[in-house]
């Protein structure tokens, strides 16, 4: 339902996190289900045989069975994200100075990440750690300002609108667990320091 393929992380951050790196792929197309599983294993058809550099990125069984343990729970966690994301709208509604996630009708958002735009990104970051409200920061450079990317031959200025949201995104406390006391204690503090500016 992705395309042709999709790719999951399964980092222990992520909405359905092992306990190290792994990750998987789902396609309908063999072919391509049959070099993702080559890829994997040191670029092997088999044993000893390899038709092309490949990684060691198998998932162990440790991982995925606590992976499969895991996911039962995924779809309550989600939801609860939800309600965690609809909540912050709700409380940020008040607080002009602050973008909230946009979530397009046609979609239905999972919220591994809670990301508003604020200008003084920095200073609130550092407002909110004063008050011990952990902050993140998803991802501060632009992908063509990325020195892996520098054989492009990009520039500051080319890509206006990423280098400007770059700048301002932050990503707020969002965990299953997140109770609404926190949320308000996070958007209290928000509100506290745009007030202040």
């Amino acid at each position: 339902s992705l395309g042709k393929a999709g790719a999951f992380s399964f980092y222990p951050g992520k909405n359905l996190g092992a306990l190290g790196e792994g990750g998987a792929v789902t396609t309908a197309d063999e072919s391509l289900a049959q070099t993702v599983r080559m890829l994997r294993d040191h670029g092997q058809s088999r044993k000893y045989y390899h038709e092309f550099e490949g990684y060691n990125g198998r998932l162990d069984a440790l991982q995925a069975g606590l992976l499969s343990v895991k996911l039962k729970f995924l779809p309550t966690w989600n939801n609860r994200r939800r309600q965690h994301a609809a909540y912050y709208n709700n409380l940020l509604e008040t607080v002009a100075a602050v973008i909230p996630p946009f979530e397009p009708g046609w979609a239905k958002t999972i919220y591994h990440l809670y990301v508003v735009r604020v200008k003084q990104r920095d200073t609130l970051q550092d407002y909110l750690k004063q008050r011990l409200i952990g902050t993140g920061l998803h991802y501060p450079v632009p992908l063509h300002l990325q020195k892996a990317y520098g054989d492009l031959h990009y520039a500051a200025g080319d890509f206006p609108v990423s280098e400007k949201v770059a700048g301002e995104i932050l990503s707020l406390p969002m965990f299953p667990e997140l109770t609404e006391e926190q949320q308000n204690r996070v958007v209290a503090a928000i509100a506290d320091f745009v007030g202040n500016k």
